[in-house]
């Protein structure tokens, strides 16, 4: 069973992401979709409550996967539960570098497990969960960055963090 992960933090789940989940889905049997603490980055929302918005943006659509939250280093992680290749999405050169760099740490560590880089599709090039959040501050459009069902829960959030 080819075992896909494809970790983030996911803080929220924009239309990038869920692009990238539903054509990794393919590459694979199964795919984890890993929501991580990032320990660089203060999370909006809690790890829980990111689990809960991905199972309810693509879970309901793709079938092969499982969303699940995770603490530690991802190699021991993919290890632990079998992973053949970790997904990464790039959208710019600038993320090629720190992918690249991560990559090859997760092989030293977990040597097994390969790195798979998804190229964005043109169309979610540009988003990101940082430019999400800040276009919602502002009360600009993010219709088409963020499944519907995120909407409601962010300017929520938002609100309550002014």
């Amino acid at each position: 069973m080819q075992i896909g992960i494809y970790p983030g933090s996911f803080d929220p789940v924009t239309n990038g992401h869920l692009d990238i989940i539903k054509r990794a889905s393919s590459l694979c049997d199964k795919l984890i979709i890993a929501v991580a603490r990032n320990q660089d980055k203060r999370s909006l929302f809690a790890a829980e409550e990111r689990v809960s918005m991905l199972i309810e943006s693509c879970c309901g659509d793709i079938k092969n996967v499982e969303v699940v939250h995770f603490n530690g280093l991802l190699a021991d992680y993919c290890i632990k539960r079998d992973v053949s290749f970790i997904i990464r999405g790039l959208r710019a050169i600038a993320d090629y570098e720190y992918e690249y760099a991560i990559a090859l740490m997760n092989k030293r560590l977990a040597p097994g497990v390969e790195s798979l880089f998804l190229m964005a599709s043109a169309e979610y090039l540009f988003i990101s969960s940082r430019i999400v959040k800040e276009v919602a501050v502002y009360n600009g459009d993010i219709s088409s960055l963020v499944p519907e069902c995120i909407i409601p829960r962010l300017m929520k959030r938002l609100r309550s963090e002014q």
